[in-house]
């Protein structure tokens, strides 16, 4: 998988694939947030990546993600709520 946004190869951590598996939320899904989600950096390097996915019921759906020589997805959460 690649993201076209950040232009690198995504790689999934196991720990974020657990947490898919867990809630639903599929591999075209989670490029969908990559791609298109609202980002929101905590520095250069590692950001929050987030979005409304219509056909689900459960809030925002958010993936941490790590920029380097690819994407690292560190892990994915539903219900997710941003907190300024």
């Amino acid at each position: 998988m690649k993201s076209q946004r950040f232009n690198r190869k995504i790689i999934i951590t196991r720990h974020a694939l657990i947490r898919m598996t867990e809630r639903v939320i599929s591999d075209s899904e989670l490029l969908d947030i990559v791609d298109s989600g609202v980002t929101k950096y905590t520095d250069d390097t590692h950001l929050w990546v987030y979005k409304y996915l219509s056909n689900r019921n459960d809030n925002l759906v958010c993936a941490v993600l790590v920029l380097e020589h690819s994407v690292v997805i560190k892990t994915v959460m539903h219900y997710f709520s941003l907190v300024e």
